[in-house]
């Protein structure tokens, strides 16, 4: 009897096999024309990332991070700033406004979708500016998981409260709100090609999407070390910020598979849910909302069985992750930066209790029938 076949948390050497021969063919043309930075598979890349989303301008910038932080440039944000943002989430939406001199107010998150709760937001910024310390600038709605956030709601309350409107979707491209793609919502979208996103890059990449020109020149400025209509002429403060060609040639490969291997994850996560179902709490499934499972995280019923999974996981080579360990407001370089006397007992409780299962559009049923056998095993 031969050994099953091995279970990859990410599996992106199945996807190369796929597109090998436009990959090869893409990256030796990038090669052959010596246009490293900034070359025309950027521009034609920020064309077809406009035409999958709905997005009326892209631009490719060289992380999700940097993508968080030129958006937040383009504001103006910095010292005397807050930037309101979930407390579960990765470091990144939080480090990019204390970089700029911001201050992060930590929000907690709501139980069932792990998205940015409405209320507990509105009462931190009413809170915020019964202070008079800082001013409410931002809110950065994170679509976690791939699940998009309300952001008919972020919107609304962002317009009446006069604050910019940032979509962090770098775990969810692919996703949508009522038939509308994430890259359309709030007043710019921060997308990361990390390599195991949905779009993933070999290496660091990222993009902003808006609606907006002027927001979109802007952009294009401060990507580029702030410069004008010629590279010498600067006419802000800006960053390098750039994509890489190599990079862009690589995703104009990926992107063709984007519609096929977003069907392909769903089946996963429709398997997933059928098996667990009632064990544990699998993500949600809201009408309106679809997901781009970019990641696949249960809830398991109590803390103390998160260890037993684990190790049952581990011992029948079932690959796990857990996304987050700690909620961001809980971190050593962010707790100074947090009113200790304002609990966030949702985000606490999720991160002793979340446990994230692979999922990609290479990982079929019998695999993940055994991921699932293996974490009912010890539950």
């Amino acid at each position: 009897m031969t050994d099953p076949k091995p279970i990859q948390f990410f599996d992106m050497q199945a996807q190369r096999a796929a597109i090998r021969e436009e990959l090869d063919r893409r990256v030796l043309a990038v090669m052959d024309s010596g246009r490293f930075v900034l070359g025309p598979e950027v521009a034609e890349l920020e064309e077809k990332l406009c035409a999958f989303s709905g997005a009326r301008h892209a631009v490719g910038v060289s992380s999700g991070t940097d993508a968080l932080q030129i958006a937040m440039m383009a504001e103006g944000i910095g010292a005397g700033d807050a930037v309101f943002l979930p407390a579960f989430t990765y470091t990144a939406t939080a480090e990019v406004p204390l970089v700029l001199g911001a201050t992060p107010v930590f929000v907690d998150v709501d139980p069932l979708t792990y998205n940015i709760d409405g209320g507990d937001l509105a009462r931190r910024v009413a809170a915020v500016r019964a202070g008079g310390r800082l001013r409410p600038r931002a809110v950065v709605g994170v679509d976690l998981f791939g699940l998009p956030a309300d952001w008919q709601g972020i919107e609304r309350f962002c317009v009446a409260e006069g604050m910019f409107a940032l979509d962090d979707a770098a775990q969810a491209f692919g996703g949508a709100l009522h038939g509308k793609r994430l890259g359309t919502w709030g007043h710019a979208t921060a997308l990361s090609f990390y390599p195991t996103k949905t779009l993933g890059a070999y290496g660091d990449g990222g993009a902003l999407l808006t609606d907006d020109a002027d927001r979109a020149e802007l952009f294009r400025s401060l990507r580029s070390h702030g410069e004008g209509k010629t590279r010498y002429e600067v006419l802000r403060t800006g960053m390098n910020g750039r994509l890489d060609t190599l990079q862009a040639a690589i995703l104009l490969c990926k992107l063709p598979l984007m519609e096929r291997e977003m069907a392909a994850r769903t089946r996963v996560a429709g398997w997933y849910a059928e098996r667990l179902g009632g064990r544990v709490q699998v993500p949600a499934a809201i009408e309106g909302y679809t997901s781009a499972h970019g990641y696949y995280s249960i809830l398991l019923p109590e803390a103390a069985s998160r260890p037993r999974v684990l190790e049952a996981c581990r011992a029948r080579g079932v690959p796990t992750a857990i996304y987050y360990p700690l909620p961001l407001h809980r971190q050593p370089a962010y707790r100074a930066h947090h009113d200790g006397a304002a609990p966030l007992p949702v985000s606490e409780d999720l991160a002793t209790r979340i446990l994230s299962l692979p999922i990609h559009a290479y990982l079929d049923e019998a695999q993940a029938e055994r991921v699932c056998a293996a974490v009912l095993a010890d539950l």
